[in-house]
């Protein structure tokens, strides 16, 4: 697949999709299960994961790395659902690689600065 603007098209219209299906999933388990734990973005996450591992799986088997589903997909759609699954293949490719340390600092880093790059923007507009 070139790197024109026909790519933009196919990750605008998987981002759409995504967010679209994010928004609806988040609020459907919010309303089943309630917001004393946020159950719809850890289900998000999960199925994100899950969902690109399977896409990443076949674009190695089968050598769809130029394909437009990777981007309609993996950086599109899924990429609007939740960015928790490329944390999650990019920390398993460390892994599968032997990278340990690597994946380790991966997890502790994205875990521990994101959650402090939030808490400082709270304090920061609550003033």
């Amino acid at each position: 697949m070139s790197n024109g603007w026909v790519v933009y098209l196919y990750i605008g219209a998987g981002g759409a999709l995504g967010a679209c299906l994010r928004y609806f999933l988040t609020n459907q388990l919010d309303s089943w299960f309630g917001k004393s734990l946020p159950f719809g973005t850890l289900a998000v996450n999960i199925l994100g994961s899950f969902c690109l591992a399977l896409l990443y799986v076949a674009i190695e088997q089968y050598d769809l790395a130029e394909s437009p589903y990777r981007a309609l997909v993996g950086v599109g759609l899924l990429g609007a659902l939740t960015t928790f699954s490329t944390f999650s293949i990019e920390t398993l490719a460390l892994l599968e690689y032997g990278l340990w340390i690597k994946a380790a600092a991966n997890i502790l880093l994205n875990v521990t600065l994101c959650l402090l790059a939030g808490w400082l923007a709270i304090v920061m507009t609550k003033g």
